[in-house]
C-alpha cells in the first residue's frame, strides 16, 4: 500500500478522492451560484462527472486550481 506523500498534522491526504460540489464550494468560500458560475464560463477546476447531474472535484485538481490562482506582489501592483 502506498500512502500520499501530502500530509498534514499526520492525516493523509488522499489526491485522488473526490469532493462535491457543494464541498468544493465550501472548502474554497464560496457560494454554490458563484461556483456555478467559475464552471460555465471555464475558470473553475477541472470536474468529475459522477453521475448523470453530479460533478464533484479531486483534491489533487482542486490544489492545481488553487496554485493557478495564486497571486505574487508583482501580480498586485
Amino acid at each position: 500500500m502506498s500512502l500520499s506523500p501530502n500530509r498534514q498534522s499526520g492525516a493523509v491526504v488522499d489526491d485522488d478522492r473526490v469532493m462535491s460540489f457543494a464541498l468544493w464550494c465550501k472548502i474554497n468560500s464560496l457560494s454554490q451560484a458563484t461556483g456555478r458560475r467559475l464552471r460555465k464560463a471555464g475558470k473553475g477546476p477541472i470536474f468529475t462527472q459522477l453521475s448523470d447531474r453530479r460533478v464533484g472535484v479531486t483534491v489533487r485538481n482542486n490544489r492545481i486550481w488553487q496554485a493557478a490562482r495564486a497571486k505574487t506582489e508583482a501580480d498586485n501592483a
